[in-house]
């Protein structure tokens, strides 16, 4: 969720201010008051020189006139460190106006101003009460002084509805602009409040995944490259013809395997975290996706699985990562769009497996929102694709749908290594009451010792170590 919109009221205005060298309060309240004074003295002038002939005001008054508006505007300086003198200045000066000129409307900026203000620091019904005072004070003092100067009725009925009018409604443009800003400020705090929890909960679901990971690689390492470093020690004590040959190749398949899982050892510290203990139960692979399909559509859900191109070996960790992003992103179909038809679709192409999965616009009323537990989902799948050098893209489809696309390489020399595994699984179960252990080579460079092992040699009983990650 982007919160840049929501930035403070007069954000700008401030930093264009600070930028002048014009900082605090005061200071930004007496460039205020001048401003107000220039532009009040000249529409005054401009004013005063537009009225008829029966309204014309003498030299005497005019300067009288544009003094008072002066010292009017000047009180604003006071608005946000002394508010109750600035009103105060602001209602005598007005009183004192309407006495110089009690058959014309002068009024400056000052009191729409000073009355906003009122409005804008004070709580709303503060706010209003003092706002009702001023105008009913300056309502009652302006009565006074028009009817000393001998002013009509028209004239103290113009003076207090004016009065009232200014500082009633300028109060409450104050307390809606201090509302909104404090609405503003709320909806600002609360877009940061989410992206933190939206944080944590995608934080949180990396970690819980990475713990997942980390069992995973255990399973890849207890069955696999363990057998391998049991079948290296059999291949050793047991191949007698060109003995130096033979063991030098098991020494180095056993060196290797043991290697390795030094290695797997610390990627699975990395991921997890902590010494939770692990589970060995088989984890499913793209071979599963018919089981997933069926239980989708068991429950409800329109699945079609497709297939397409030959089959070829995938690594047991991108097997199982391709298989867990395919039945999140099901899982994700099911949640946000009820009712659509879900087709994935399984490719095997040159060099990677890729599998898509896209699913068309909801069908039925989604329940519940997005943004209350969303976002975890694909950081999950990204995480999972990264982790086996793969990618991952989603978005939305043109229809109103939405398409995950996964991609994961698949190694050259695969054929290879499940070639030397079958062969490797043929020396582990060659003796009577010897224990199976799948096996994966290393590389296509390394010493094939297993090649000239005698077929009818008995393999050396499992010796009861075992070995994990």
């Amino acid at each position: 969720m982007a919160t840049t919109h929501l930035t403070a009221p007069g954000a700008r205005w401030d930093a264009f201010l600070d930028r002048c060298g014009v900082r605090g309060p005061v200071a930004r309240d007496a460039l205020l008051a001048a401003t107000c004074t220039v532009v009040a003295v000249l529409l005054s002038l401009a004013s005063v020189g537009l009225l008829p002939d029966e309204l014309a005001v003498s030299p005497a008054r005019r300067l009288a006139l544009l003094l008072l508006i002066a010292v009017q505007s000047a009180a604003l300086v006071l608005r946000r460190v002394r508010l109750a003198a600035c009103v105060a200045l602001v209602v005598a000066t007005q009183v004192a106006l309407v006495a110089v000129a009690p058959d014309l409307s002068v009024r400056s900026f000052a009191p729409f101003v000073a009355a906003a203000t009122v409005g804008t620091l004070l709580p709303a019904a503060r706010a209003l009460r003092l706002a009702a005072g001023a105008g009913v004070a300056e309502a009652a003092l302006a009565t006074v002084a028009v009817l000393v100067r001998g002013g009509t009725a028209l004239d103290v009925a113009t003076h207090v509805s004016t009065s009232l009018a200014v500082w009633l409604v300028s109060a409450l443009v104050g307390v809606y602009v201090a509302t909104r800003r404090a609405h503003l400020v709320l909806l600002r705090e609360r877009a940061e409040q989410a992206e933190r929890d939206r944080d944590t909960r995608v934080h949180a679901a990396v970690a819980a995944e990475r713990a997942r990971l980390a069992r995973e690689l255990h399973d890849v390492a207890a069955h696999h490259l363990s057998g391998m470093v049991v079948q290296a020690a059999a291949v050793e004590r047991l191949v007698d013809r060109d003995p130096d040959a033979a063991r030098e190749g098991a020494r180095w398949l056993r060196d290797q395997g043991r290697a390795t899982l030094d290695n797997l050892r610390q990627v699975v510290g990395l991921l997890r975290g902590d010494d939770a203990p692990d589970g060995t139960a088989p984890l499913p692979g793209l071979a599963a996706l018919p089981d997933l399909v069926a239980q989708a559509r068991d429950l409800g859900d329109d699945v079609e699985l497709v297939v397409a191109g030959d089959a070829a070996p995938l690594a047991p960790l991108g097997d199982v990562s391709l298989y867990r992003i395919a039945q999140q992103a099901v899982t994700n179909a099911r949640q946000h769009a009820p009712g659509a038809r879900v087709r994935v679709r399984v490719e095997h192409v040159p060099g990677a497996v890729v599998v898509d999965v896209t699913n068309g616009p909801a069908t039925r009323t989604v329940r519940g929102t997005r943004s209350e537990h969303g976002g975890a989902g694909l950081a999950v799948m990204r995480e999972r694709a990264a982790l086996v050098g793969g990618t991952l893209d989603a978005g939305p489809t043109p229809d109103g749908g939405w398409r995950v696309h996964a991609r994961v390489p698949v190694e050259a020399d695969a054929h290879g290594d499940d070639a030397r595994e079958t062969d490797a699984r043929g020396v582990a179960s060659a003796g009577d009451g010897a224990r199976e252990h799948d096996t994966h080579a290393q590389d296509a460079s390394a010493p094939r010792a297993h090649e000239d092992l005698p077929g009818g040699r008995p393999a050396a009983p499992h010796d009861g170590t075992e070995v994990t990650a």
